[in-house]
């Protein structure tokens, strides 16, 4: 099982960026290995939807359209730790966002049933 906390959410206004971080780690003492890491959010009344996708080991990224070409997903091995980097923001990002980390393989990482702990989550406000 792995502990993952997220960080760097908060109120910006539409045009402006806010960088999101999701720090891994052991819980109970327990190493674990990691395939890939995710991003989604879930908007008030709505359901929860992928974002964005990055797999550990090749770097390989993936994005929902409706962020393609303004957020930007990246990790630091070092720290265990994924960014997500959010320019251009609108009031649809709106939403709480989550990391989750998937410990084996994935098929696409676009399925919130693909990963396998999640953390609280951050609020992410976008005002125009």
């Amino acid at each position: 099982q792995v502990q993952l906390v997220e960080s760097g959410g908060g109120l910006v206004q539409a045009g402006g960026s806010l960088r999101l971080s999701c720090v891994a780690s052991e819980r109970r003492g327990r190493r674990f290995s990691l395939y890939g890491m995710g991003w989604f959010r879930q908007a008030p009344g709505k359901e929860r939807e992928f974002v964005a996708r990055i797999a550990w080991s090749s770097d390989s990224t993936y994005y929902a359209d409706s962020v393609k070409g303004r957020f930007t997903i990246s990790r630091d091995n070092s720290k265990t730790t994924a960014y997500l980097q959010m320019r251009s923001l609108k009031p649809e990002d709106t939403a709480i966002y989550n990391c989750g980390v998937a410990t084996e393989a994935y098929v696409h990482g676009t399925n919130e049933l693909e990963y396998d702990d999640w953390g609280q989550g951050t609020q992410v406000t976008v005002y125009s």
